[in-house]
């Protein structure tokens, strides 16, 4: 058994050495592949930096040859198309306004509503009352003249203290025709 023993150990040792052996060969062989990546990689950037110029005039060239055909085609077209686009951008911008009024026209509507359920004076309410003031002291002065002016402002001081201590009576309301 012992001659058995020592030729495994004789095999295991040799092929511990082979394994050995090709793991630095390829070592070696991915190193050199290493570099010879590297150095195509510096040989192609040299290349490019030498030849870049002559390629990036030669595209320049390439560029306006390009657009010189491109405007002579386009030439009568691309005041059509010009015209074609304002006159599109025109109806939008037209469309957007009546919308925006229509819109608008809505919103004011509403308010107004809500202003007359509320009880709000509107406009013409506010003119006719400016008018009966008018009219008021047109009268005050042709009847009493100075004093008279005194006493209403003392009057309206103590109608405003009272107004702020008791609650406002509400004006029966008209019913309006409704419109829908």
């Amino acid at each position: 058994m012992a001659a058995k023993f020592k030729k495994t150990a004789k095999k295991s040792t040799a092929g511990k050495a082979s394994a050995q052996q090709q793991a630095d060969r390829l070592s070696r062989s991915l190193s050199e592949s290493a570099q010879q990546i590297w150095l195509a990689g510096v040989g192609a950037f040299s290349r490019a930096q030498a030849e870049g110029t002559k390629l990036f005039e030669a595209l320049v060239k390439e560029g306006l040859t390009l657009e010189q055909t491109a405007r002579k085609f386009a030439g009568g077209q691309a005041d059509v198309v010009r015209d074609v686009v304002e006159s599109k951008v025109g109806q939008a911008r037209e469309r957007a306004t009546d919308t925006w009024d229509r819109l608008e026209k809505v919103f004011e509507e509403r308010v107004q509503r809500a202003l007359v359920k509320l009880g709000v004076p509107g406009r013409d309410d506010l003119n006719e009352l400016s008018k009966r003031v008018d009219a008021l002291t047109n009268e005050l002065r042709r009847q009493g003249g100075a004093p008279a002016r005194k006493a209403a402002k003392k009057t309206t001081a103590t109608k405003t203290v009272a107004a702020r201590k008791a609650p406002a009576k509400k004006a029966p309301r008209k019913k309006a025709a409704s419109a829908s």
